[in-house]
């Protein structure tokens, strides 16, 4: 049996079910229950097997446990929400989009209470603004995909987050409370926890992927 054979593969069940079960985790993020250091450190081990542009790996991790920097943080994080939510009542909002809303406000109430942030960044060698859309795709796609395996393998250990950006309105207040340098970006802000409960599923989504799959030329789907 060789390394290409494709019987020497892993059984695809428990990567199937992290992929498809990895959830924006908010109201069931378990804000009592400490975050061991290993725990965080073995997932951006795995984190950063994943790809970057010409292999450059330019990617740092800020894991954020104090609690002052955390609430200084948070209430940057709220003043962009007040601002983007607009005094939206989720109870007026229906379906499903109402219960977004409100998964959401609670985090902005409760983002401090996370045990530990984490913000993915990159070293940018150039001011982000300058890049043409090529090179800017290329420069977030070197951070991204190792952003989200730290996501699968929280998941994967019984842990949960939500992929954040709003504190990014207020990036400049955020650097100077990290002491982050002028040429590195941030990414996201990860709330990490334990999570109430492992039993997340599948979700619902609205179009089948048939229906959004063009094949050869655009408008030539599978539906």
């Amino acid at each position: 049996m060789t390394q290409n054979d494709p019987s020497a593969l892993p059984d695809t069940g428990p990567i199937d079910w992290a992929l498809s079960t990895t959830r924006s985790v908010r109201k069931r993020l378990d804000f009592d229950r400490p975050v061991p250091k290993e725990v965080v450190v073995e997932a951006l081990r795995l984190a950063v097997q994943a790809p970057t542009g010409s292999n450059a790996q330019g990617w740092q991790w800020i894991v954020v446990e104090d609690q002052a920097k955390k609430d200084a943080i948070a209430e940057l994080y709220r003043k962009s929400w007040a601002e983007y939510a607009g005094g939206r009542n989720p109870e007026e909002i229906p379906g499903q989009q109402g219960r977004v809303v409100s998964s959401a406000q609670y985090l902005a109430d409760n983002l401090q209470r996370a045990p530990l942030f984490v913000i993915p960044t990159i070293k940018a060698d150039v001011p982000v603004r300058d890049l043409p859309d090529g090179s800017l795709a290329a420069f977030y796609g070197s951070i991204i995909p190792a952003a989200w395996s730290f996501l699968l393998a929280l998941r994967s250990r019984g842990l949960g987050s939500v992929w954040t950006t709003l504190h990014l309105f207020h990036e400049a207040e955020t650097r100077q409370i990290l002491g982050i340098p002028e040429n590195v970006v941030q990414v996201a802000l990860l709330p990490v926890a334990y999570t109430v409960g492992t039993d997340f599923k599948p979700a619902k989504r609205a179009v089948p992927v048939e229906a959004i799959t063009h094949w050869d030329s655009w408008g030539s789907t599978l539906a």
